[in-house]
């Protein structure tokens, strides 16, 4: 099989990928044309079917495997694929593991790796309502372990939310060994947590889209919600401690135009966005790193917001 992530300009390629979206459109001379957008477990690569009623083009839809034949060239800096042929492939004719990008690090590892940073915790209330999430609570944690982070901006893979979720818990740990006024239990706990919402915000592969839930309402709202009914269950938990972790996980985002209904207010939600912010951008960075072989300037990211280079070693 040829991934998606081998393609270059100028090449040829015929060979099966998942369709994950597909929609109709008009040219700028009114002439409808499709745009496709397909997957493997390497990467995405937008197409265009400049001809939907050629003979040489069959009847598809998102989610099936297609057969697809079409060159690929640049355009705008990215590649895109034009298809000339495509039908739905058949049994056999694809394995479905190929389609399905995951963690490059095992998921029983990174959880135990997380299970450790709950037994560490030594408030009881926030003991408890990790326990509730995470050894408890299975749907959450098949889900935790299985969904992306994000739909295609970073960690947009199987167990991206686990691998984002853990490597922002181990950044947190170390700065609350570096600043000792930071709460570590509220630090750790809120690093965990941060994420939660996603697995109701995004379906899981291999359609990794947002859910109803999560276009309406987004995984901040969501990921507060769900903690507080988990706090209800909890006699006793602090009203003061409740509030704490509630603004950090409303916060995480750290700025009101990136999304959070408020900013960071106490030093535990400073330290839980410059965290979340870090390891979304240097995952967004290695993505780029690994997609390119070139050692010259790869081009402007718009995430990054700078025109990116690999280091020479």
């Amino acid at each position: 099989m040829r991934y998606i992530e081998q393609f270059q300009d100028g090449d040829r390629i015929s060979d099966v990928y998942l369709c994950k979206s597909k929609s109709t459109a008009l040219t700028k001379a009114g002439r409808e044309y499709e745009n496709v957008i397909l997957q493997d477990k390497t990467g995405i690569i937008d197409a265009k079917i400049w001809d939907p009623m050629s003979g040489g083009i069959g009847d598809f839809s998102p989610m099936d495997y297609v057969a697809v034949t079409g060159q690929i060239s640049s355009y705008n800096g990215s590649l895109q694929l034009k298809i000339d042929r495509a039908r739905v492939a058949q049994e056999g004719e694809y394995i479905a593991s190929d389609y399905v990008p995951c963690s490059r690090f095992a998921i029983k590892d990174m959880y135990e790796e997380l299970l450790g940073f709950v037994k560490s915790v030594k408030n009881p209330y926030i003991a408890a309502l990790l326990q509730k999430f995470f050894v408890e609570d299975t749907t959450f944690i098949k889900k935790f372990q299985n969904v992306s982070a994000a739909k295609t901006v970073h960690h947009g893979f199987a167990g991206g939310l686990l691998e984002h979720s853990l490597s922002v818990t181990r950044m947190c740990a170390h700065m609350a060994d570096n600043y000792d006024y930071l709460n570590r239990d509220l630090l750790i706990a809120c690093a965990m947590l941060h994420d939660a919402g996603k697995v109701r915000e995004l379906s899981e592969f291999p359609r990794n889209d947002y859910t109803n839930e999560g276009n309406f309402i987004g995984h901040i709202v969501i990921g507060y919600e769900m903690i507080m009914d988990k706090i209800k269950t909890i006699d006793g938990f602090p009203e003061e401690l409740a509030a704490q972790i509630g603004h950090c996980i409303l916060s995480h985002h750290g700025e009101l135009e990136y999304g959070s209904p408020k900013k960071p207010s106490i030093a535990e939600a400073l330290a839980l966005s410059m965290a979340d912010n870090m390891d979304a951008k240097m995952e967004t960075l290695r993505e780029v790193l690994v997609s390119k072989e070139s050692n010259d300037w790869l081009g402007y990211n718009k995430w990054l917001d700078a025109n990116v280079k690999k280091t020479l070693v």
